[in-house]
Formats: C-alpha cells, sequence, structure tokens
C-alpha cells in the first residue's frame, strides 16, 4: 500500500491494483507513468503541513483514486479561479502576465525573505527596518543582521507577517526534508497539456493542495532549483511568472542532466582512485602507461597535463580540471595540478615544465628512425673519389666530458720557414643526409640538438649521428677539412676547403686538454702548436678591434633526474681557459676562412655578422679585468644579424665575416652551409638560394630562440636544485658586478657560475669579493634567497 497526498486528498494505491489511464491518455504527451508509479511507490509520507501561524490543527483528507482526485482538484482550482483560462501561453504578452497575475509587494517589516548574499549563497532573513531609503536591516537564518539592497531581494514569502526571526531555521528545515523534484514532472505535463503559466502560489496550490507560506515557499524552491521543465516567463521584482519548457526542449534537457549525472559519477570514481594512488608510497605508486588502458581515465589525465603546461584545447578541458582539483580540495591552478600529477607518480619531482610547454621534439617519429638505419646500410659516399687522406695526422677531438656527437678535430705543424699550418676537421654529415630529403626535413624542423642538463635530444637520429656522423677514435671517418696557414701576425695567408678521411687520436676533456698543454710534454708538440696558434689568432683579432667576452660558464649533469633526489654535478668551466680558448679560436677561424671561401666564389651562405665595431673599451678600463669588465661590456653589445649573398663585418670577433660550419650534427644551419660548400667542392650547382636560405634560416631562428630558453630555464632550475640542498652555512665567493638599486647588488657566484642579487653592506664596491649563503631557494618557482655574510 502506497499514500501520497495530492492537494486536499490523499492518494491511496494498493501496489496490485493497476495503473490509472489518465494519465496516458493526454492527447500532447503521455506523461511517464513508470516514473511516477515508482514516484508513488517509494514516496509515501503525508501532504506537507502549512506552516503553523496558529501552530494548531491538521487538515483532514478523504480517500480517492486517483483519477478522481486529479480530475476534482483541478476542476476545483479552475472554479475557484486559481487557474484562469485566458493565461494561455503564447496568447497572452509576458507584460500582460505580468500585470494579471504578479501583485507588487513593498518592502514592510516583519516579512519573510530570501535575498542574495553572495555569489554562492541564498540566505532567508526577516525585514526589521529601513536603512536609508532603499535599503534594509534584516536578520537572516544563521542569526547575523546586516543591510541589503532591494535588488539583492530574490523570493518574498507570501502570506506572511510579523514573522519571529527565531523561526528561520525551522521553517527553512520543514521546507526542505518536504521538497520532492518528482512533483514538477506532474505539473509541467498538465500546465504543458493546457498551455498554462503559473506562479510560486499556483504551483504551491496545484501540487501541494495549499498557497501559504511553507507551500509558496516549498514550491519556490522547486522552481529556482529546475533547470529541466520550467522557464521563467517574467519578473516584477522577486515576483516571477514561469511557464512549462517545451516537449522537446526538455527531452533534450533530461538528456544532458543524465550525461551531467554520468560524468559527475565517473568523475567522484576518478576522484577516489586519485586519492588513493596519492597515499602510496612512490615505489608503489602505477606507471603511466596503466592510465591509458581506460580511455575515460586517460583524457582526465591529459586534460591535467594540459592545464599544468597551459596548453588546454577546449573549455571542456579547463572545466573538468577544475571539478577534479576542486574535488581533491586543490586550488584550481596550474601549479595545483603540476602538485597533483607529481602526487600521483605521472610526473616526475623535477619534472621539466618548459619541455612539456614549448613542445619540443624529443622522439624521433618510427619512418625517421627507419630511413636513419636504411642510410647506415646502405649509405655511398658521393664525395669517396675527391677525399684527401689525412689519416697520417695527429688528430685532437676537444669536448666537454658527456658530448655524444664530436663534431669537430685539430690537428696541427709547424713548416720549414716557421709558419704554422693548421687542419680543423669537421664531421660530414651530408655524406649520408641529402638536402630535401625525410632525414634533411626532420632535421630542419628540429634546428638544434637540444643540450639539458637531464637530457641530450639529438637533431639527428641518436645512431645515426652517433655511428654514421660523429667522428670516432682511431677509426677512419669522413670530414670535410678546412687548412690554414697563418701568418707570423696571425693572420690568415692560405687556406682550402676539401674532403677528406682522417683518423683521431685523441679525445680529450677540456680539463684533460689544459693538463696536457700545463705539462709541455714533447711527445703533444702538436697540441702546443695549437696553442700558439690560438694565441696568434686571438692578439691578431683583437687588433682588429675584437672584444673579449669571455666569462663564467655553468655546466650541470643530472643523473637519474625522474628520481626524487637525483644526482647533481656541477662544473664551472672559465672561457678563458688555455683549452677552451684554443678550440674557440679554431672554431673562430674555420668560420672565417668559410666566410671567405664563400664570397670568393659567390656562394649562398647564413654569413653571421656583428656591425658593433666601434665600442670603446677604454671606456671600461675603471672596472676590473675579468668578469666585470666583461659583464659590462656584453651589456651594451647589439644582436648579431645575417646576410646570404655576402659577408658580414663582424665586429665583436674583429673579422672581415663569420659562417657557422664546425657542428653540423648538431645545428642545421651550419649543416646547410656544409651543403652548400659541398656542391661547390663537386662542381654543382648550390642546392639553395639566398632567398631559400633566408626563409628556411627565419624558422630555424625561430625554433632555436625557443630551445634556448628551454635550456637557460632548465640550467636555472637545476643551479637553484643544487643550492637549495646546500647547507645554510656553507658560504659562497661572488663578485660584485654592478648595483641595481641602492645596496641591491647583481653579483657574480664565483663557484657556481650564477648571477645573482644580494643586498650588501655599505663600502662594497663594484669589484668586490663577497661572501653570501643561501637563505631559499626554490627552483619550481624560481626563487634565490642569498644574504650576504659579514666580513669578520
Amino acid at each position: 500500500m502506497a499514500a501520497r497526498a495530492m492537494n486536499s486528498c490523499v492518494i491511496i494505491r494498493s501496489a496490485a491494483s493497476p495503473p490509472p489511464t489518465f494519465w496516458s491518455c493526454c492527447p500532447q504527451r503521455q506523461f511517464r507513468t513508470r516514473r511516477f508509479h515508482r514516484y508513488l511507490r517509494l514516496h509515501s509520507r503525508c501532504s506537507l503541513p502549512r506552516y503553523p501561524l496558529s501552530h494548531d490543527g491538521a487538515r483532514s483528507y478523504s480517500v480517492q483514486s486517483l483519477v478522481e482526485t486529479v480530475i476534482e482538484e483541478l476542476y476545483s482550482m479552475r472554479k475557484r479561479g486559481r487557474i484562469r483560462a485566458s493565461t494561455e501561453l503564447g496568447l497572452t504578452s509576458t507584460s500582460e502576465l505580468l500585470e494579471d497575475k504578479v501583485g507588487k509587494q513593498a518592502m514592510q517589516k516583519g516579512l519573510l525573505l530570501e535575498f542574495k548574499k553572495d555569489s554562492e549563497r541564498l540566505l532567508l532573513a526577516v525585514a526589521l527596518r529601513p536603512d536609508g531609503k532603499k535599503n534594509w536591516i534584516v536578520s537572516d537564518q544563521n542569526g547575523v543582521t546586516t543591510s541589503i539592497k532591494p535588488q539583492q531581494v530574490t523570493f518574498i514569502v507570501p502570506g506572511i507577517e510579523n514573522f519571529d526571526p527565531m523561526e528561520i531555521s525551522n521553517f527553512v528545515q520543514k521546507a526542505h526534508n518536504n521538497l520532492d523534484p518528482a512533483l514538477l514532472e506532474f505539473a509541467w505535463n498538465e500546465l504543458l497539456e493546457n498551455k498554462k503559466s503559473v506562479t510560486v502560489e499556483e504551483l504551491a496550490e496545484m501540487i501541494f493542495g495549499s498557497a501559504e507560506p511553507l507551500e509558496s515557499y516549498c514550491a519556490y524552491l522547486l522552481l529556482s532549483r529546475d533547470d529541466i521543465y520550467f522557464t521563467v516567463l517574467g519578473s516584477k521584482g522577486p515576483q516571477s511568472i514561469y511557464g512549462p519548457r517545451p516537449v522537446r526542449q526538455v527531452d533534450q534537457l533530461l538528456q544532458k542532466k543524465l550525461a551531467k549525472e554520468a560524468e559527475e559519477k565517473e568523475i567522484e570514481e576518478f576522484v577516489q582512485l586519485l586519492k588513493s594512488i596519492k597515499e602510496m608510497p612512490p615505489h608503489a605508486k602505477p606507471p603511466n602507461s596503466m592510465w591509458k588502458t581506460e580511455e575515460k581515465n586517460w583524457q582526465k589525465i591529459k586534460s591535467l597535463e594540459a592545464f599544468a603546461i597551459d596548453a588546454c584545447k577546449n573549455d571542456d578541458q579547463k572545466r573538468m580540471t577544475g571539478t577534479i582539483l576542486k574535488a581533491m580540495g586543490m586550488a584550481k591552478t596550474a601549479s595545483a595540478a603540476v602538485t597533483l600529477l607529481i602526487d600521483i607518480g605521472y610526473f616526475p619531482v623535477h619534472v621539466n615544465l618548459d619541455l612539456l610547454k614549448l613542445s619540443i621534439r624529443t622522439d624521433h617519429p618510427d619512418e625517421i628512425v627507419l630511413a636513419a638505419e636504411s642510410l647506415l646500410l646502405e649509405s655511398t659516399d658521393l664525395d669517396e673519389v675527391d677525399r684527401v687522406d689525412l689519416t697520417h695526422l695527429k688528430v685532437y677531438a676537444i669536448d666537454v666530458d658527456e658530448a655524444d656527437e664530436l663534431d669537430d678535430a685539430l690537428s696541427a705543424t709547424r713548416l720549414e720557414d716557421g709558419r704554422i699550418r693548421i687542419w680543423i676537421h669537421v664531421a660530414d654529415p651530408a655524406s649520408l643526409v641529402q638536402p630535401g630529403s625525410i632525414i634533411d626535413k626532420e632535421a630542419r624542423r628540429r634546428g638544434t640538438s637540444v643540450f639539458l642538463p637531464t637530457a641530450t635530444y639529438p637533431m639527428f637520429p641518436e645512431r645515426l649521428a652517433m655511428q654514421g656522423m660523429s667522428l670516432k677514435q682511431g677509426q677512419q671517418c669522413n670530414a670535410v677539412t678546412v687548412s690554414v696557414i697563418l701568418r707570423s701576425d696571425g693572420s690568415i695567408e692560405e687556406y682550402s676547403v676539401e674532403n677528406s678521411i682522417i683518423k683521431p687520436t685523441y679525445m680529450l676533456t677540456y680539463e684533460s686538454a689544459s693538463e696536457l698543454l700545463h705539462m709541455n710534454l714533447d711527445e703533444e708538440i702538436e697540441l702546443k702548436i695549437l696553442s700558439e696558434a690560438a694565441t696568434l689568432r686571438f692578439r691578431w683579432r683583437q687588433q682588429q678591434g675584437a672584444i673579449d667576452a669571455s666569462n663564467l660558464e655553468t655546466r650541470i649533469k643530472v643523473t637519474n633526474p625522474n628520481d626524487p633526489e637525483p644526482s647533481i654535478k656541477l662544473y664551472v668551466e672559465n672561457q678563458s681557459d688555455p683549452a677552451m680558448r684554443l678550440v674557440s679560436e679554431m672554431m673562430i677561424l674555420c668560420g672565417e676562412v668559410i666566410a671567405t671561401y664563400g664570397s670568393y666564389n659567390k656562394i649562398p651562405l647564413p654569413y653571421r655578422g656583428q656591425p658593433q665595431s666601434n665600442i670603446d673599451t677604454s671606456a671600461f678600463a675603471h672596472l676590473p679585468e675579468g668578469p666585470v669588465r666583461n659583464s659590462a661590456i656584453v651589456r651594451i653589445m647589439h644582436a648579431a644579424e645575417m646576410d646570404f649573398r655576402k659577408p658580414v663585418r663582424h665586429g665583436i670577433l674583429g673579422i672581415p665575416g663569420y659562417v657557422q660550419f664546425t657542428s653540423p650534427i648538431r645545428r642545421y644551419m651550419d649543416l646547410l652551409a656544409h651543403y652548400q660548400v659541398k656542391a661547390f667542392i663537386r662542381g654543382d650547382s648550390p642546392p639553395f638560394s639566398a632567398g631559400e636560405l633566408e626563409g628556411m634560416a627565419s624558422m630555424i631562428n625561430m625554433y632555436i630562440r625557443v630551445v634556448r630558453r628551454l635550456c637557460n630555464s632548465s640550467l636555472r632550475y637545476w643551479v637553484l636544485e643544487y643550492l637549495r640542498r646546500q647547507s645554510k652555512n656553507t658560504k659562497f665567493r661572488a663578485v660584485v658586478l654592478k648595483f641595481i638599486k641602492d645596496r641591491n647588488a647583481l653579483i657574480l657566484l664565483l663557484e657556481i657560475g650564477t648571477q645573482a642579487s644580494v643586498w650588501v653592506s655599505t663600502g662594497v664596491q663594484i669589484g668586490d669579493e663577497v661572501e653570501v649563503r643561501v637563505e631559499e631557494a626554490h627552483p619550481r618557482d624560481d626563487i634565490l634567497c642569498l644574504k650576504e655574510v659579514p666580513r669578520a
């Protein structure tokens, strides 16, 4: 047996009795009998009691069938004028409906009203007294007295005068206990069939059998929370008229609601999964591949990742992420998304966000890898017959200790007349890769190899770069060799450019090369000659106006970067170190020769220049030599320029022209120069015109700037992580480069090779050394706070 109070009667129906036929006979739309019958079975409580203005008595109800009840009640309502036939939708304008149905209700003391406290809260309150001309002082359901504006009032409960503020909570509780959204479907069917609009009081009378305060407020709550069946046709102040939505629109809204509920349930399950994984120890967290097993979970993870790196493709991803973060009790911020992904083990603790944000290519597509493997197996050397055999030379390859791709190497001898002859051997990837090939196009898209503290992402597939292109100790290697004979003053007397075969003798780090130079061994006379040539070249360039901008350079190698506490090795390289100076001078020499060669033979090349050749270095003579003076000079230097038809003077280097040529495995612009030069040596036309070179250079340089930004931010992150791990008592030597403002100075940390700012004491001058210690270091937020250590 199920009972339902409807209007002024109780509907009592046996579970075995047949469903009433009234609902299935509606000509416009059949009522959802199954849902309504289920609703009758599940909701076996009495009618909403009227709010007892005189807390006495209860209504009496008679027992009737469902059909008789509904028909009799609707007839009674119409007879009493509660529903007027003249209010048919589509026949009466909104303004007429408002005039006909909604009366103007002025604010007065004792009214019970709902008002908008803020963007998220609606509260019931009792009007106490006016506050100025328009505002009112009210006492809300929480016992708080406040002043509200008329536009904050969203509803005035009808039929109440002098309401007791102490009774608000009781009133609210009774209303919420008796809300049943299913009642709206009954009213919607009836009103839609008869094309009727309805006020709050009319709806209360229709579904509760009474328009008294509590019933009216319940009806208002149902309507205000409904987003399926009814829409507001018009409003006058806090009073509104509602009309039933069309059948098709209701169906669409119901489908959306069901979809939303399913999504909410899905998100709830996903959040529970996140919470459980978050509590797991690091070794027990699932691998990233686990998230891909279920598409729905994978899409949510990708939404979180996109939000974390500010790369959401649409509003749905943002909304999804916001919902997940809110359910996790976290702020809707990118940093919160990063934290969550770290907590569940999807991101490593030291995730490189810039690598993700900048969409840097890390892996090579399968088709590129397959093409590279084919090259290694089937490659033919187009220049084989023209190669000069230089395998008799002692060849030094000098680079950083973790270098994977070796692009260049050096040889030298002293001629009988005392002049120095130098050979600069450069790896020859253009003997394998042809312009316009699939591998060439992929290298062009990348523009450069990417060297990060945590990993290297080569421009070419790794096996091709390492086995097919890189110079290897003790093995015959194809190369393009630039041979130069220097005059006694360091200027170029003779040069040649030719394809060659070499056999590298030594693979040295800068440290080991410097050590060999310091030992001055007779067996390594060639290395000593190279050092002498570098000194001659440096002196000659300075006479041509070159500016020495050598400084300290930081290099970091991180082992096992995915570990929470990876191993960090920090190196500080002085660019004026003998071995680094040697290599640098030889690379500049090579670039000058290629520019001269290209100019003489009218070869379109990426010529680099620096027109600023009139810097008066004497203006910086008052600054200490070394990092302080060099840093000051670098700050006023202009950016390099490029020309693709003729050389441009490079004022900073002090040479008439310059072409980057010595890193064709790592830099695509160098590879382009190889394509052009090798075609000329072969007797062919250059594959690219000056205009084509310019177009490619524009795109490549744009990408290189992005990579440079990534490299700088990655280095900065790991420098800060290195400093974060240091003891608070560790002292670092620093030199003051300049003052930023007042006593806030820009300093160079000598043991770190990094610039930072710190407040220094009075009396400290530019060029002075100070000691500092780390107060705070937060790599993720790029924060470094240093404090000067007082002098003893």
